[in-house]
């Protein structure tokens, strides 16, 4: 009986660690969610070309992880099947992965071309032409994709170019749908005075480049 009584027990116990794992893995989430850079997109400045409906993109981004698998909203592409993002950071960033969500139908973007602090005025044309940073393949599901970049080449991330230039359609669906749009990595905060200056004077219509070569020089000399 007593044997019986201890099998019995053991079974409880193991009852209970697979209870408290079921338990863990759900605050495991909570690292994770200290890696995604929501508070640090600067929603106001994120722009999206060929956005069906007006600020779509900039509306799945500001999905918090909790809102990751609602349906809407949704962005959805216009004229044809491409999409071109530009997606600002408080500061700077840098990137460990993207996450998004989409769908198993041929609406679900194929390739994802990424630009590194691109021009604010990268348009379809230039995105075409430009050798991008990384280029990422999406798959057709509805599940969350997280997609790793290669770190080395976002480690001074102020703003991403989002190039999504085809679907899984193959030519014969010319809307895109992504519903959720997420980042993950390292926020820096800009603490030094020079480059806080700087960082707010490249914003203003000019000459950005050498404002940002500027910005770097000075940076270097302070250090």
């Amino acid at each position: 009986m007593s044997h019986h009584h201890d099998h019995h027990h053991h079974h409880d116990d193991e009852h209970a660690e697979a209870h408290n794992h079921v338990h863990d893995h759900s605050e495991d989430i909570t690292p994770a969610l200290q890696n995604l850079l929501y508070e640090q997109i600067d929603f106001s400045k994120l722009v999206t070309l060929n956005e069906e409906a007006s600020n779509s993109g900039r509306h799945i981004c500001q999905k918090t992880w909790t809102q990751r698998l609602d349906p809407e909203p949704e962005l959805q592409s216009s004229a044809d099947e491409q999409i071109l993002m530009i997606v600002p950071f408080t500061g700077q960033v840098r990137l460990h992965s993207l996450l998004l969500r989409t769908s198993p139908s041929p609406s679900s973007p194929r390739t994802l071309k990424i630009f590194v602090n691109p021009d604010p005025s990268l348009d379809f044309d230039a995105a075409t032409e430009t050798p991008p940073t990384q280029t990422l393949s999406i798959s057709q599901t509805s599940d969350i994709q997280e997609i790793p970049v290669k770190r080395v080449l976002f480690n001074t991330t102020r703003s991403l170019g989002l190039f999504f230039e085809d679907n899984w359609g193959g030519g014969e669906e010319d809307v895109t749908r992504v519903a959720y749009l997420g980042f993950k990595g390292d926020f820096m905060k800009l603490n030094k005075e020079p480059v806080n200056v700087l960082y707010e004077a490249a914003a203003n219509p000019g000459d950005h480049k050498s404002i940002v070569g500027t910005g770097d020089g000075v940076g270097r000399t302070i250090q």
